[in-house]
C-alpha cells in the first residue's frame, strides 16, 4: 500500500470527512501493529538506547544510516516511508506523518515539537480525499523547535526554518527563515561535512 493509493470513500459508501477510512483494513492493522510496537519496545526507552530504536524502525522498513537518532518520544506514522541520512536526527516529540515519503538528509537536525506534515486534503472535491506529498529536510539543514513543515516542500540545503515557523513552500538552501508564513530573513553562511569533521 503506498501514500498515493489513499482512497476514502471506496468500498464504505461514505466520505473521509464522515468517518470513512482512508486506508484499506490491512494498512490500518499494520499501523496499529507498529504503534503497539513502539510503545511496549522503544516509548519508553532512554535516550542512549538508540540502537533499539533504529532496530525496530527498521523491521517496519524504515531506511536509516547507522548514526542516524530519533528520540524515543518521537511520533512516526509510517516507518517504510522514512528516511534518514548520516548523523540526521529526530528530536523528543516530534510527528512524522508520513503518508507520504519524508527524508532527512545528512546531518539535518529536526528539533523538539516539530511537525513534519506530508499529506493535506483536497478542499475543492466533496470527498475531501487525502492529498499525500513528500518533504525532504536537506543535508546540514535545521527545523528549529515546535515549525510546521507542510507537504511537498523541500528543506534546501543548510537552510534553517525557525521555532513555530511555518514552511508551506521550498526553502532556498543556506537561507534563514521565520514566521507564518516563513519568510527568509538572511543568509547562512555554508560549510561542508570536511568543516565539520575535518579532512579524511
Amino acid at each position: 500500500m503506498t501514500a498515493s493509493s489513499a482512497n476514502g470513500s471506496k468500498g464504505t459508501g461514505r466520505l473521509p470527512i464522515l468517518g470513512a477510512p482512508t486506508f484499506p483494513a490491512r494498512h490500518r492493522a499494520m499501523r496499529l501493529l507498529w504503534s503497539v510496537a513502539w510503545l511496549l519496545c522503544a516509548r519508553w526507552t532512554p535516550p542512549g538506547w538508540m540502537p533499539v530504536r533504529r532496530l525496530l524502525l527498521r523491521a517496519f522498513g524504515a531506511r536509516l544510516h547507522p548514526t542516524a537518532r530519533v528520540r524515543s518520544s518521537a511520533r512516526i506514522w509510517w516507518p517504510a516511508h522514512l528516511e534518514m541520512g548520516p548523523d540526521s536526527s529526530l528530536g523528543p516529540k516530534a510527528t512524522c506523518y508520513n503518508v507520504a515519503p519524508i527524508t532527512l538528509g545528512a546531518r539535518a537536525n529536526v528539533s523538539q515539537g516539530v511537525f513534519l506534515c506530508a499529506a493535506g486534503h483536497n478542499i475543492d472535491r466533496p470527498d475531501f480525499p487525502l492529498r499525500p506529498g513528500g518533504i525532504v529536510v536537506g543535508d546540514d539543514a535545521w527545523v528549529a523547535a515546535e515549525a510546521f513543515v507542510g507537504p511537498d516542500v523541500v528543506i534546501g540545503t543548510g537552510a534553517v526554518l525557525g521555532a513555530r515557523g511555518v514552511a508551506m513552500r521550498h526553502l532556498d538552501p543556506w537561507t534563514v527563515y521565520a514566521g507564518n508564513p516563513a519568510v527568509a530573513l538572511r543568509t547562512r553562511a555554508a560549510f561542508t561535512a570536511d568543516d565539520i569533521f575535518g579532512a579524511r
